[in-house]
């Protein structure tokens, strides 16, 4: 987290491919039970939602090394695609290789960048995950429209409360420590409002939903985030067609879409 907060910025070159490779041991039986339990999965299943948490290590581990030039700390994550390729074996090394692609900037300036990592053992796909981020806020021109305020469509599937500690509670299990998550006075310092809950939390809460629905494991899922999600609110899963899609709503407002399979 120190590393984050100070770490500077540097001139944008994407001329010269960032690309970076890690290894994880093992998928840590421990911290997949411990997944599992507060997010509502079925005990010894491995789902597609916990290939985050091994990607977000080597993200983590790209955005705060010298070649990247962005902050970590004001990127806001706006998209995350996940998708199992092949059953993993638990107990082998896994090599975790991330490609950063830095899009070109707006009109209003603003810049995005994607992080695209592919799990492999033994030299086979195991998963693939690829997070954008905005790195750069662009200059606001007009009136801004009143995001995710949109008409309440699709059908109830479920819902869950966000207490004050949710996102502690998830960090833990994550490793995702970000002050914006924890308390209000963390929250306050990094220009928010208000404690808001990690975005792939709310994923992994609606892909546990699906899967009880469903009766069987998700091998892909997309998210989009639009509007923040406070702690303290509540979250509500729908689907909304077509088929394979859903989104999670919270005080009237969109805050995730995407879909499933």
């Amino acid at each position: 987290m120190l590393r984050a907060l100070f770490k500077g910025t540097r001139p944008v070159n994407t001329s010269t491919p960032l690309t970076t490779s890690y290894e994880l041991r093992r998928i840590e039986a421990a911290s997949l039970g411990r997944y599992n339990g507060l997010l509502g999965f079925a005990a010894g299943d491995l789902p597609v939602t916990f290939y985050y948490l091994l990607a977000q290590r080597a993200h983590l581990a790209t955005m705060l090394g010298s070649r990247f030039p962005f902050r970590l700390v004001g990127m806001i994550h706006v998209e995350n695609d996940i998708r199992q390729l092949r059953v993993p074996d638990r107990d082998q090394p896994m090599e975790l290789s991330t490609q950063v692609v830095i899009e070109p900037a707006t009109e209003n300036g603003a810049r995005y960048c994607e992080l695209r990592t592919v799990g492999r053992q033994q030299g086979q796909d195991v998963f693939e995950c690829r997070s954008r981020y905005l790195a750069v806020r662009g200059k606001q021109r007009g009136e801004r429209g009143v995001a995710g305020a949109v008409p309440v469509a699709g059908q109830p599937a479920g819902e869950w409360p966000l207490t004050a500690d949710a996102g502690r509670k998830y960090a833990s299990v994550s490793g995702d420590w970000n002050p914006i998550h924890l308390w209000p006075w963390s929250a306050r310092l990094l220009g928010m409002k208000a404690p808001i809950i990690h975005g792939m939390h709310s994923v992994a809460k609606a892909a546990a939903l699906l899967e009880q629905r469903e009766g069987r494991r998700l091998r892909e899922i997309s998210a989009r985030f639009k509007v923040p999600i406070q702690l303290g609110s509540q979250a509500e899963l729908r689907l909304a067609g077509p088929a394979g899609a859903y989104q999670v709503w919270s005080g009237g407002k969109l805050a995730v879409e995407g879909s499933f399979g």
